[in-house]
């Protein structure tokens, strides 16, 4: 089987190259990956699998364009240029995009299209940093010198690798903060979806790119491993799993190498008393489908007073049985698949702990009627959870909830932050005053107020175990910048500093050299 003909009629027109230097290159090996569309269990996309010799030329070509190309020593402006024209391509195949997300993935078709778009204005919010980010800093020395200068300049080679569960949607969110500062990628695309990074390669093709600004591989997890390692690569940007983030933690920190995490999470719905359960339940059931469960911030564990516990239980089953499971192409599914094979054979081994250690199985749990090709679980909710058990301690990654009773507002609080991880949770109350004052006390990188809630235009990232650092908003920037210090003896004649006697002002279109 060729590439050519797995392919036929998709948008990925490259699948058996590298874009690596601004070119599509020929892999060292014949090595391939096949993947696999998780609705029919058929391969439906093979793409090169990107070997040692691949990676170290595409680390090289990343290297050469930081240290000798022109992109770093573009203006903020210039290279914001060229965000929003990826940002323009991104629209312009937001449906090519789209019907890959669902392929690869399974989520729900008209959810991809919706949701697609919506990455194209990542690049745009990041161009506009130009225009307003303040990468050159006044500062009056403590000295007596003339001139103090605070300055942001690009970390230097990202190596950016990304999950299967939503490719476009965290290549935007390391990339276009990474290129506006004047960084060069290699981005490492997962081989369970890697369609996405074929087509970002397309567009950086197409848009002009300077050649190893943007290089794109596929490769499995050993291979990966070469690019963490790699010392050329100054920053690693990795979401994924926490096993595999204590990793990259160690290999970085033994390399002093920058790194940012976003990994795994066990996030709690914290339900207070004066708030009716039944809309709990359909605030739950409209998230908790979305990508099959599949979502590092899902609201897993809802905490819940004792007295109200079982009504909870009762009607949160009911809304989650009413999800119609299918094919993710169907406009009438809620639900799509799981990924692959071994993701339902850990859901459905997470589900057997469950009923193992004494939880109570309400709804779901099995494999929907009718549907007996692909990887598909019913919306499965267990009740009577003890925080401690398997189930409510550990991320499943899919669509299955405990619902866990409390005795008081004080022990709900403790049962949510009983847990190695901190990326997301809720307050679910009428009394905003009561929802801000449990959000306080809530060990979490973000805390939603009567729903699932998080918002990558002001951060997003993990306490704890879930992650180091944030992605999103100007949080998102500086882990792609290195702030040096300048103190001049004499004011120098360059109009890209701020004037004298102003403070803080924005960079005019600073360079690399300052």
């Amino acid at each position: 089987m060729t590439s050519a003909s797995v392919t036929a009629g998709l948008p990925v027109r490259h699948p058996g190259k590298f874009y690596i230097g601004g070119e599509w290159v020929s892999p060292s090996t014949e090595s391939v990956i096949d993947v696999v569309n998780p609705a029919s269990e058929e391969v439906f996309l093979q793409v090169a699998a990107a070997e040692a010799a691949d990676m170290d030329r595409a680390v090289t070509a990343a290297r050469d364009a930081f240290d000798t190309g022109p992109w770093p020593r573009m203006t903020h402006a210039e290279r914001a240029g060229y965000l929003r024209a990826i940002a323009a391509e991104i629209r312009e195949r937001s449906a090519e995009f789209a019907r890959l997300w669902t392929s690869e993935m399974g989520v729900v078709h008209a959810a991809a299209l919706h949701g697609t778009p919506r990455f194209a204005a990542v690049y745009e919010y990041y161009a506009d940093f130009a225009d307003h980010y303040d990468f050159i800093e006044r500062h009056e020395p403590t000295g007596g010198e003339a001139v103090g200068l605070l300055v942001r300049e690009p970390v230097g080679v990202v190596g950016a690798i990304v999950p299967w569960n939503a490719p476009l949607a965290l290549i935007a969110y390391k990339t276009a903060p990474a290129l506006i500062a004047g960084c060069t990628l290699v981005l490492k695309a997962s081989p369970e979806a890697p369609g996405e990074a074929y087509l970002m390669a397309e567009i950086a093709e197409k848009i002009g790119l300077p050649p190893g600004v943007f290089n794109a591989v596929t490769a499995d997890r050993e291979v990966s491993e070469q690019l963490v390692q790699d010392s050329r690569v100054d920053k690693i940007t990795f979401t994924g799993s926490t096993a595999v983030g204590r990793q990259i933690a160690t290999v970085m920190g033994n390399r002093i190498g920058r790194y940012t995490l976003e990994l795994g999470g066990k996030s709690a719905a914290v339900v207070l008393d004066d708030y009716d359960v039944s809309t709990v339940a359909e605030s739950i059931a409209r998230t908790a489908p979305m990508s099959t469960g599949q979502v590092c911030a899902s609201l897993t564990r809802i905490v819940v007073n004792r007295r109200r516990h079982d009504e909870l239980a009762e009607v949160l089953a009911a809304s989650l049985s009413a999800i119609k499971v299918g094919d993710p192409f169907d406009p009438a599914s809620g639900m799509g698949p799981l990924a692959m094979r071994r993701q339902l054979e850990c859901v459905e081994g997470y589900i057997t702990q469950g009923k193992a250690q004494g939880a109570t199985l309400v709804t779901g749990g099995r494999r929907p009627t009718g549907l007996d090709r692909g990887y598909y679980i019913e919306p499965t909710v267990f009740a009577n959870v003890d925080n401690s058990s398997t189930i409510a301690q550990e991320e499943i990654f899919g669509p299955v909830l405990s619902v866990i009773a409390a005795d008081d507002e004080e022990q709900a609080i403790d049962i949510a932050n009983d847990t190695i991880y901190g990326l997301n949770a809720s307050v679910f109350t009428n009394d905003p005053d009561r929802a801000l004052a449990v959000a306080r006390r809530l060990r979490a990188g973000t805390v939603g107020h009567n729903a699932k809630r998080t918002d990558f235009g002001i951060a997003f990232g993990g306490f704890k175990q879930s992650g180091i650092g944030r992605e999103g908003g100007k949080e998102g920037i500086s882990a792609f910048l290195e702030t040096k210090t300048i103190i001049l003896e004499a004011e120098p004649s360059s109009p890209l500093l701020p004037a004298a006697n102003a403070g803080s002002h924005r960079d005019a279109g600073g360079t690399l050299s300052g």
